[in-house]
């Protein structure tokens, strides 16, 4: 789907509702300052820009402290895999280009090829690498692909050559504790043997993943970004004594940006704290203090219609399996968005939604595309009546990390599980 750029609506007082089509009438003009207008099914997601360029600007500002003085600023990579986290890869990658990311980040050349189709110029680090076969992909999409296996020089150096190409980039990544991807830093040696046969590649960029920059507890998972830090930097050294240059270093994740300026080096990779959220740290209480050093805005509302609402009596099961039971005589709702939509199943008996600032609570099994809710204390809720799941409305905030961790999940499990078929709206 496009960008679709609109005004934000506005939530009027309720009122008070007759028959179920006098109902929808009312509900649809409690939101009179020009709505979304669409056909369809009514589950969508708002992406506020405006919110993710002040999160651009000031996590670039937080790594850039005129203190330093640095000649050449640090550079942001911005993370726009899995759909870039559930706003709309494409889209949220365009609107940051303009405002002034350097690179991009993605999974897969799929991902990075779907960039390129949109227009996106700026430099994309497939960090997954890629597949044998894919190599011609990443070289007629101007992608560079994250290094992660020896034998991967030899198959990007053939393809390269087939291209009749030269100075085609590429980075390494290093691995350094994580045990999941990248050539150990143990082995540069090795590398730097096989990458001097590479007359057609070069190396612009070196990298390293942390697996746990969020915690600070005297624990040995407390002490593993140190120890990285001390792979990765010997790791370096080494490349520099056999004569490689690493190009840009990059190391520092969404927890690193805001907690560990010994990680910063020449570029950074904001994920979650671009759209928003901040991961949760170990001790708790560094949250708050790293959410009051860098302010930011969450970027996406996930929003859905109530398609139908009836009464039922003390006693009655709601859902699949009767899961919830009602204990008064209550007002259920049926709401147009399930887990097929991105409301997490975990929700169910679990979450909430808001109603024009009233509370209703997730009630029996969230279903593919429906979930229920006990409007009971909603006043008039009705037909028609607009759901916010996470996000903003209006002068209210609910942030989708406190209801990651009400279901003991992180953020990014929550809003990139959006699913393509929502459509998302781009406010200016």
């Amino acid at each position: 789907m496009g960008t679709k750029v609109v005004t934000a609506p506005t939530v009027e007082a309720p009122k008070k509702v007759g028959t179920p089509l006098e109902a929808l009438r009312n509900s649809m003009a409690r939101r009179t300052s020009k709505p979304i207008q669409f056909v369809g099914r009514p589950v969508w997601a708002e992406v506020s820009l405006n919110a993710l360029r002040q999160n651009l600007e000031a996590i670039r500002d937080y790594v850039n402290p005129p203190s330093e003085k640095r000649e050449t600023p640090r550079k942001v990579l911005c993370i726009v895999k899995g759909n870039g986290y559930g706003h709309g890869g494409p889209d949220v990658s365009k609107a940051l280009e303009k405002f002034g990311a350097d690179w991009f980040g993605v999974a897969s050349a799929g991902e990075g090829m779907e960039l390129r189709k949109a227009g996106v110029r700026k430099p994309v680090l497939v960090l997954g690498g890629f597949w044998p076969g894919e190599e011609q992909n990443l070289i007629q999409h101007d992608l560079t692909p994250a290094i992660h296996r020896p034998e991967h020089l030899e198959l990007f150096e053939a393809a390269a050559a087939k291209a009749r190409k030269k100075h085609v980039p590429m980075h390494l990544k290093i691995d350094t504790g994580m045990n999941r991807l990248g050539i150990a830093a143990g082995e540069m040696d090795c590398f730097a043997s096989q990458f001097a046969g590479c007359r057609r590649l070069e190396l612009t960029g070196t990298f390293t993943h942390l697996a746990s920059s969020e915690v600070f507890t005297d624990t040995p998972t407390g002490r593993e970004t140190g120890e990285q830090l001390k792979l990765f930097f010997g790791a370096l050294d080494r490349l520099q004594t056999l004569g490689v240059s690493p190009g840009i270093v990059h190391i520092a994740n969404s927890a690193a940006i805001a907690a560990r300026p010994e990680t910063w080096a020449d570029m950074i990779r904001p994920g979650a704290i671009l759209y928003g959220y901040h991961p949760g740290f170990d001790p708790m209480d560094l949250r708050t203090v790293y959410e009051a050093k860098l302010a930011l805005r969450p970027v996406m509302s996930l929003r859905a219609r109530l398609i139908n609402v009836r009464s039922i009596p003390e006693g009655a099961g709601v859902g699949y399996n009767a899961s919830w039971v009602s204990k008064r005589p209550s007002r259920v709702a049926v709401l147009a968005a399930g887990y097929g939509d991105g409301v997490h199943r975990s929700l169910g008996n679990h979450g909430s939604v808001y109603i024009r600032g009233y509370k209703a609570p997730i009630i029996g099994i969230v279903s593919m595309d429906v979930s229920m809710l006990d409007v009971t204390d909603v006043p008039d809720a009705a037909i028609g009546d607009i759901a916010t799941l996470y996000g903003t409305d209006g002068e209210n905030v609910y942030p989708a990390n406190v209801i990651a961790r009400s279901i003991r999940t992180v953020t990014s499990d929550l809003i990139s599980g959006v699913s393509r078929r929502v459509p998302r709206f781009y406010l200016p």
